[in-house]
C-alpha cells in the first residue's frame, strides 16, 4: 500500500469535511495578544502520535489517542511523516484564512465557514500533531471573523447613512445655487455635475430618495426660471462687456513692447483674467477684439522668446559638459562594480552635474532624462537586491513550490496506475497550492 493509500480516505486543508451540523458555539469575541503556537507536526512526529506493531496510526489527543489510519508501505516513521504532513496542510491553511483576515484581503464570511468546516473535521481528521492547538489557533481566527464581519455590517449602515447624507447636502446646495447664484454657467454646470453624482449614489431607501428628488428637481427648476430672467437683460451686459474689452485690448497693445519680461507676463495673464470676466460681447466684435488681444500677445512672448533663445546660446557649453559627464555616468553599473561602488559614482557625478550649471531649454528634458535613466538603474538594483536578501518571504514561496511538486507527482503517479479519481484530487490540492504560491511570488516581487 502506498502513501497515498495509507488511509480510507485522503485527507488534506481542501478536503477536510465538516460531520453533521453541531450546535452553533457561542459568539467569538475579538482576539486579544498573539495567535496560539501550532507546531510543525512533520518536525517532530513521534512527539504527536504512534504507530503499533500492526501498522494502526494513533494520534494523542487530550482525551488519549484516537486511530487515524493505517500505513502498510513502509517503516512505522514513514507513516508517522505522512500523517504529520497532513497536519500541516490544514496548519498552513488556517494560517493562511488568518493572514488573510489580518490583511483584510479575504472575505470574513467565506473564512469563518472554512474554519468552522476544518474545525469541525478535526475529531475525525486522518492527521497527526498537535489538535488542541490548532482547534485553539481556529477558534482565534474564527474571533477575528466575528469582528470582520461585525465592522462590516457597521460599514454597511455607515454607508447608507453616508448616502443619505450626501443627498441632503447636494439638494441644499442645489437649493442654494436656486435662490442664490447668478454664474449662470458655472452654476448650471455644477447642477449637471450634481444631478450626474447624484445617479451614482445607492443605498437611499425610496421614499426618502423620492422626497429628495423632489426637492432637487424644484431647485433645479427655480434656477433655470431665474436665469431665463438673466438672459433678458444680456444685451445690455453684452453692450458694457464690449466697452471693458475696448480697454483691455488697448492695454494689451501697449504691453507689446515691453522689455520687463516677468511683470509683463504676468500683467498678460491678469489681462487674460480681466478678459474672461468681462463677459461675451456681440459675436462679430467678441471675435475681432479677441484677435486683436491675441496678436498683442503673442507678439510680446515672440520677443520674449528671442531674448531668451540668444541666453540659451550662453548655455551651450554645460550642456556641452553634461553630455561629456553623461558618457561617464552612463558607465555605471551596478551589476559590474557593485552597488556601493555605483551608488558612489552617481553621487559624485550628481555634485558635478549641479556645479556645471543651466542648459539651453530645448536639452533640459533630453539631458535630465539620460541622467535621470542611470539613476533608475542604480535604485532599481538597491531595489532588488532588497527583495532577494528578503528570507523569511523566500522561504514561504519555497514552501510552496515544494508542496505543489507534490501533489503534481502524487497525481502522475495516480494516473499512471489507472486511478482517476486519487490523480484528479491530487491534481485540484497541486492547483490551490500553485495559486498560493503564486500569492507568495508575487508579494515577494512587489516589495
Amino acid at each position: 500500500m502506498s502513501p497515498a493509500s495509507a488511509t480510507p480516505a485522503t485527507v488534506t486543508p481542501a478536503t477536510v469535511a465538516a460531520p453533521a451540523a453541531a450546535a452553533a458555539p457561542a459568539a467569538p469575541t475579538a482576539p486579544a495578544g498573539t495567535p496560539p503556537v501550532v507546531a510543525v507536526a512533520s518536525s517532530d512526529p513521534g512527539k504527536w502520535g504512534r504507530v503499533d506493531a500492526d501498522g494502526t496510526v494513533y494520534v494523542k489527543t487530550a482525551d488519549g489517542e484516537r486511530a487515524v489510519g493505517s500505513w502498510q508501505a513502509g517503516e512505522p516513521a514513514e507513516g508517522l511523516a505522512h500523517f504529520a504532513r497532513r497536519f500541516d496542510d490544514i496548519r498552513t491553511e488556517v494560517e493562511l484564512l488568518e493572514a488573510r483576515l489580518t490583511s483584510g484581503s479575504g472575505d470574513p464570511k467565506q473564512a469563518a465557514a472554512s474554519a468552522k468546516q476544518i474545525r469541525e473535521g478535526l475529531d475525525e481528521a486522518h492527521v497527526v500533531g498537535d489538535l488542541a492547538a490548532l482547534s485553539a489557533r481556529i477558534d482565534f481566527v474564527l474571533g477575528h471573523a466575528a469582528v470582520a464581519l461585525d465592522k462590516a455590517k457597521h460599514a454597511r449602515e455607515e454607508a447608507k447613512a453616508a448616502a443619505v447624507a450626501r443627498k441632503q447636502a447636494l439638494v441644499e446646495e442645489v437649493e442654494r445655487l436656486a435662490e442664490e447664484s447668478t454664474q449662470w454657467k458655472v452654476a448650471g454646470d455644477r447642477l449637471r455635475a450634481v444631478l450626474d453624482e447624484w445617479k451614482t449614489i445607492k443605498g437611499v431607501d425610496r421614499k426618502t430618495d423620492e422626497q429628495l428628488w423632489r426637492r432637487f428637481s424644484k431647485a433645479r427648476d427655480t434656477f433655470n426660471r431665474r436665469r431665463g430672467s438673466h438672459f433678458a437683460d444680456l444685451d445690455r451686459q453684452r453692450a458694457t462687456a464690449k466697452s471693458r474689452k475696448q480697454e483691455l485690448v488697448e492695454l494689451a497693445e501697449a504691453l507689446s513692447e515691453s522689455d520687463d519680461w516677468g511683470p509683463t507676463a504676468g500683467r498678460y495673464k491678469d489681462l487674460m483674467q480681466e478678459w474672461k470676466a468681462a463677459g461675451r460681447a456681440p459675436k462679430d466684435a467678441d471675435d475681432t477684439l479677441w484677435q486683436r488681444f491675441r496678436a498683442a500677445q503673442d507678439k510680446f512672448f515672440a520677443r520674449r522668446s528671442a531674448v531668451f533663445d540668444e541666453r540659451d546660446a550662453e548655455f551651450s557649453d554645460n550642456a556641452k559638459a553634461k553630455e561629456e559627464l553623461l558618457v561617464e555616468a552612463e558607465k555605471i553599473d551596478p551589476a559590474t562594480s557593485g552597488l556601493e561602488a555605483a551608488r558612489s559614482a552617481l553621487h559624485k557625478v550628481q555634485e558635478r552635474w549641479e556645479e556645471i550649471g543651466k542648459v539651453p531649454r530645448e536639452r533640459i528634458r533630453e539631458l535630465e532624462g539620460r541622467l535621470r535613466a542611470v539613476e533608475d538603474r542604480v535604485r532599481q538594483a538597491s531595489e532588488a537586491q532588497w527583495r532577494r536578501t528578503d528570507p523569511e518571504a523566500e522561504a514561504r514561496a519555497a514552501q510552496f513550490r515544494e508542496r505543489v511538486a507534490q501533489f503534481e507527482a502524487q497525481a502522475a503517479k495516480a494516473r499512471a496506475a489507472g486511478d482517476k479519481r486519487r490523480a484528479e484530487q491530487a491534481e485540484a490540492q497541486a492547483a490551490q497550492w500553485r495559486e498560493w504560491l503564486a500569492a507568495a511570488e508575487q508579494a515577494v516581487a512587489s516589495r
